[in-house]
């Protein structure tokens, strides 16, 4: 499906002047990983190396003759090509023949196992190169790094452990690895009492990218007020932040709400030594224009080119998303041909709310010729630019359409996500192919996709819809022995199906279920079930329940007003009126 880029949009034919900005269920079952490869089944200092016979080649028993520098160079060239299971095996033929393990090609081979998420290969390359060879600090970094990435943070602090008991000290590269980590997962706390203890340590003090990391952290969950004592600890001890530092500031003050401190902080950046960058101002004008204060962030801007910094693809970026924000589609597509102007190539994010865009207004050809005009430029689309192209598609009713595209995603180089495959089976589901739809399901799982909520709650809402609510509460018990625990709008979903049904006391079951499992109803939980009361045929019964839970606050008047104007009664069996 490819459609030529029109007029409308074609930069060569159109000639563009500088623009002022305006003033104003057993279907499928989740997995989940953990860290018992490296803590139960395998021990990593007494597990004997044994000769792999994964990706052996058929010539191997030549090679077990070479000299040790044969096959250095055969494990250097596996590892160059990506080879990482034959680098794993030349290896592993290298120590069995009495050779050492090298420490530079055994960290390759940990980096390159850890990137194609094989944690266990990249534990069994570690092994061999402790039992067999000499690691360093940079191989234990790399393999520390590796399981931090892999959420197994209890595995990298055993690998501490083990680094201190060979005589190996963590460097600050350890410890901000992490710090790091755990600061990403919410474990603050966890964070910094590492960072008590990389202060403790005689032979290693933090740096600017340590106190960095903790401030990030700390404005996410202390505020911008605590991340500040750690910014005057930080100047206490002599390190002066780098723009990253004062940027990060920055944006916390601005996700704070607190817009004049930032413009007070950037201002004073000279006096502290640095001078504010493009990022310091692109913070300032995003936050100005989500909050459409245009007057604000033209200003700005002018503030900008009078300290001579230029504006860089996100700033573009920026002002493009907001004019699409505001419905100035055609003043978005007229910044965008001033930026190429200016000599800047859009990336995705730059064509992504262009594209969104113009498939809420129903222009979907010319979203398409974007596409299309992205790839032809060599700014290869994302998934999120092609999943919102699919779900246009799909809302417009072309199903065979968004398929075809769909199908096109792997070659294109970008292999569809669970959003993707979320939208096609609800498209597919309310065009009537179920059949297809539940391939998707399979296909997605089987090509190692884990479902999520959204998934689930697409799967529940279609079964429901065309009656099959059994098959409905039996997804949502399988959601319930998953990961994912079902929300508020996953129960509201299984109750309307049931209402539609007449099934009111399997409702108000799953309602008692849902309340004893922690999940407290919301308005639309109620209103739905006095609604299935009342459309069941006892709309006497149906508002003596709306009058009763508008009395414990449950519903609003509002609510109880509409339901009075659906369910019309005599107030004598209506169980009184409602709240004054």
């Amino acid at each position: 499906m490819t459609t030529a880029l029109c007029a409308e949009f074609c930069p060569h034919r159109l000639l563009f002047t500088r623009h002022k900005i305006p003033p104003y269920t057993s279907l499928f079952r989740c997995r989940s990983n953990g860290d018992s490869l490296l803590t139960n089944s395998t021990n990593l200092d007494t597990l004997k190396v044994k000769l792999s016979t994964e990706a052996r080649p058929n010539h191997v028993s030549a090679y077990t003759d070479f000299k040790e520098a044969h096959f250095l160079k055969l494990l250097h060239r596996s590892c160059k090509a990506g080879n990482y299971d034959e680098g794993l095996y030349f290896l592993e033929c290298m120590v069995n023949l009495g050779y050492k393990a090298d420490v530079i090609l055994c960290t390759k081979l940990i980096k390159g196992f850890f990137s194609s998420k094989n944690v266990d290969k990249a534990a069994k390359a570690m092994r061999i190169l402790e039992r067999y060879g000499e690691p360093d600090i940079y191989a234990y970094n790399a393999f520390v790094s590796g399981l931090c990435k892999a959420n197994m943070i209890d595995s990298a602090n055993q690998v501490l452990s083990r680094m201190r008991k060979r005589g190996f000290a963590p460097d600050i590269v350890t410890y901000n690895i992490m710090i790091g980590s755990l600061c990403n997962r919410g474990k603050l706390s966890l964070a910094l009492k590492m960072m008590d203890d990389l202060l403790a340590d005689k032979n290693c003090q933090p740096t600017v990218i340590t106190y960095t990391i903790l401030i990030e952290a700390m404005i996410l969950e202390g505020g911008i007020g605590e991340a500040m004592k750690i910014f005057d600890e930080m100047l206490a001890r002599g390190l002066q932040p780098d723009m990253y530092t004062y940027n990060t500031i920055i944006r916390g003050m601005c996700r704070c709400g607190l817009m004049d401190e930032a413009f007070e902080f950037v201002r004073s950046l000279t006096s502290r030594g640095c001078k504010p960058d493009v990022i310091s101002y692109n913070i300032l004008l995003r936050t100005l224009l989500n909050q459409g204060r245009w007057d604000e962030g033209g200003r700005l801007m002018e503030e900008m080119f009078a300290a001579g910094c230029e504006l860089n693809v996100v700033t573009y970026s920026i002002l493009i998303s907001s004019l699409c924000r505001e419905g100035q589609l055609e003043e978005a597509i007229n910044m965008l041909k001033i930026m190429m102007d200016e000599g800047l190539s859009p990336d995705t994010y730059t064509y992504d709310p262009l594209i969104s865009a113009l498939c809420k207004e129903g222009r979907l050809d010319l979203a398409i010729a974007f596409l299309d005009y992205m790839v032809s430029s060599c700014c290869f689309p994302d998934i999120v630019n092609y999943n919102t192209i699919l779900s246009a598609l799909c809302k417009n009713g072309n199903a065979d359409e968004a398929l075809e595209v769909f199908g096109k995603l792997a070659e294109n180089g970008c292999p569809p996500d669970v959003s993707t495959y979320n939208t096609m089976v609800s498209a597919l589901w309310n065009s009537g192919d179920r059949g297809r739809a539940l391939v998707l399901v399979s296909e997605m799982i089987g090509k190692g996709i884990d479902p999520d909520e959204i998934t689930y709650n697409s799967l529940i809402s279609c079964l429901c819809r065309d009656g099959m609510v059994d098959k409905a509460v039996e997804l949502l018990g399988d959601m319930e022995s998953s990961e994912f625990i079902p929300s508020v709008v996953t129960y509201n979903i299984v109750i309307l199906g049931l209402c539609k049904v007449r099934r009111i006391s399997d409702a108000i079951r799953i309602l008692a279920e849902m309340v004893r499992k922690g999940c407290q109803p919301n308005e639309t939980t109620y209103v739905l079930l006095v609604e299935g009361v009342g459309f069941a045929g006892w709309r006497a019964e149906a508002m003596e329940l709306a009058n009763s839970l508008c009395r414990r606050n449950a519903i609003s008047n509002q609510a109880l007003t509409r339901l009075h104007r659906t369910f019309p009664v005599n107030h004598a069996y209506a169980g009184g009126s409602a709240r004054t």
